[in-house]
């Protein structure tokens, strides 16, 4: 079994604002990848102002074919020469660095000029790790610069109460809240075995507070 085989496309207009999934990314049996938009984007497109990725504007169409290869646009090109840096950061598997799904369920595809993440569905197999953004940090109170560095190890607590998402998986220092494992991210964590799951802080991004967090989810051997 891979580390993941479907990879969500989220959106959200802005920090503070919840993510909502508007597709989803799938790898078939016969290593094809296929792309459909979830069934409730029309709405979300009144409701939360979200408009098509720009080559697939056929919300009711199936795409197959090079799919992965046009989201793999978003990637960071291989010739620039802080490549290594980035693959290291975001916990990739050099061997695998010319498979376009596999990067962009590692470092989520991220880009500056637009509000889509890819989200990885994970498996709890052997070996697995992946970098992961610590969500809500903007949740009152705070989480005040230098209250976490990287290097700490955290610990979770799933929510099964939580209103918003049963899978919801809460992220502690020692007894303090630190904030919530990503969206599909958490799925991972239900899984019989996750138990053994570490998290530790690898990179934070801090002023007067914590504004970003990122923590890598491993499986102990």
């Amino acid at each position: 079994m891979a580390e993941f085989d479907k990879i969500f496309l989220v959106w959200r207009k802005g920090t503070g604002h919840r993510r909502v999934d508007v597709g989803i990314l799938e790898k078939t049996n016969e290593g094809k990848h296929i792309f459909n938009y979830s069934p409730n984007f029309a709405g979300l497109q009144e409701t939360e102002g979200v408009t098509p990725y720009t080559e697939f504007q056929d919300i009711t169409r199936t795409y197959n074919g090079n799919v992965a290869e046009i989201f793999g646009q978003r990637l960071m090109k291989s010739d620039r020469p802080d490549v290594d840096a980035f693959f290291n950061f975001w916990e990739v598997d050099k061997e695998k660095a010319d498979d376009k799904f596999y990067l962009l369920g590692k470092t989520q595809g991220l880009v500056p000029t637009d509000n889509f993440e890819f989200l990885a569905e994970y498996n709890l197999v052997p070996g697995l790790h992946f970098l992961t953004e610590i969500a809500a940090l903007s949740i009152e109170p705070k989480l005040e610069k230098g209250t976490v560095k990287p290097g700490d190890i955290l610990r979770f607590e799933l929510e099964p109460t939580n209103p918003k998402d049963i899978e919801a998986v809460k992220v502690f220092k020692d007894n303090l809240f630190v904030g919530y494992i990503k969206k599909h991210h958490c799925k991972v964590f239900h899984e019989i075995g996750s138990d053994k799951l570490s998290l530790t802080v690898k990179a934070l991004d801090q002023s007067e507070y914590i504004k970003r967090l990122f923590v890598k989810v491993a499986l102990e051997k």
